[in-house]
């Protein structure tokens, strides 16, 4: 087993610096601080005291990780998450997730926050016992595109949500119904496709692969995606965005190929962000209820730092049905 002193000896630093580090106190550099963390990370020391000492002395501040801050969705949830952070009189550090730097996000978090609330990104394996051993209580805002069962999540039923928009497709005609994806199956909505893919088969329709489309989760790739399929040709004659980004970048393609919305493709989005209702023609989304979520999840993280193991919330959303479905 790694003693302490035997971090203190390869940092260079005394027995002392070490604990001070562990228990967050502000007397030492951050360059040493640094030092000494990438140490315990390297040497694996992970003692029952020192999360103890970590859980037992707050910072008063949780992480939020975020994906994509340019996505109007993603800020809309964090307004009602640090929005109840402050009523329990904690404060809010944003901090961009990215998989290659999970190892440095751990030195980073460290002694430094009581909590972390994702947005539906995976954590490596390691990361997901790192966390744990530390004591450092995790909830997910969204379903990672990955399982990670021990960290609870806080979302819609995107099963029931996507079989609510699917029926509103096949009464406007549609059996034929294609989707646009992120890609990556680690990316936060990646999920939704998995959803998807569960309720075209609840609603006896067939996916074919050639109908998923690649959209990563940004309007430009929408756009030159689906740009590129209406040139080759199409036979679906709708498409739902894992976000509604994407989905006006599909709007957009189709207003560029000339594609009459809704009368030769049906659009719809999955997030209802303000800018699907002012577009034209105005998006049919699933509405995301961003608010409800943000303050559950974050109530949730908060619970779990005081230590109270409450029940996951379930919430739901509902359809917005517009112009980019329904004939006029």
């Amino acid at each position: 087993m790694i003693t302490r002193k035997e971090v203190a000896d390869r940092a260079g630093v005394s027995v002392a610096v070490v604990s001070y580090v562990l228990n967050n106190r502000s007397i030492v550099k951050e360059e040493t601080r640094q030092k000494v963390l990438a140490v315990i990370n390297e040497l694996g020391y992970r003692p029952n005291q020192t999360a103890r000492s970590l859980k037992t002395r707050k910072t008063g501040q949780i992480a939020v990780l975020v994906h994509f801050v340019g996505n109007p969705f993603e800020g809309g949830l964090l307004l009602y998450i640090e929005k109840k952070a402050k009523l329990s009189n904690y404060s809010v550090f944003f901090h961009s997730f990215e998989p290659a730097r999970e190892e440095e996000l751990k030195n980073t978090l460290m002694g430094r926050v009581d909590g972390i609330l994702l947005l539906g990104q995976t954590l490596s394996e390691e990361s997901q016992a790192f966390y744990s051993l530390m004591e450092l209580p995790i909830v997910s805002l969204m379903h990672p595109g990955v399982s990670m069962p021990n960290i609870p999540v806080v979302d819609v039923d995107w099963v029931t949500e996507m079989r609510r928009l699917i029926v509103h497709l096949r009464e406007q005609g549609h059996d034929r119904i294609a989707f646009m994806t992120a890609g990556d199956s680690q990316n936060p909505i990646a999920y939704r496709l998995i959803a998807f893919r569960e309720a075209m088969r609840h609603e006896g329709l067939e996916l074919p692969e050639t109908y998923i489309l690649e959209g990563a989760g940004r309007f430009e790739m929408a756009f030159h995606t689906l740009t590129t399929t209406l040139t080759q040709g199409f036979d679906f004659t709708a498409i739902v965005a894992a976000n509604d980004l994407m989905a006006v970048g599909c709007l957009a393609a189709c207003r560029e190929s000339g594609i009459l919305v809704p009368y030769q493709l049906a659009i719809a989005g999955c997030e209802d962000i303000l800018m699907s209702s002012q577009v034209s023609p105005a998006l049919t989304a699933i509405s995301y209820p961003r608010m409800e979520v943000g303050l559950a999840a974050t109530e949730l993280l908060l619970s779990l730092i005081d230590g109270d193991n409450r029940k996951t919330p379930r919430l739901e959303g509902k359809l917005s049905v517009r112009a980019s479905t329904v004939e006029p």
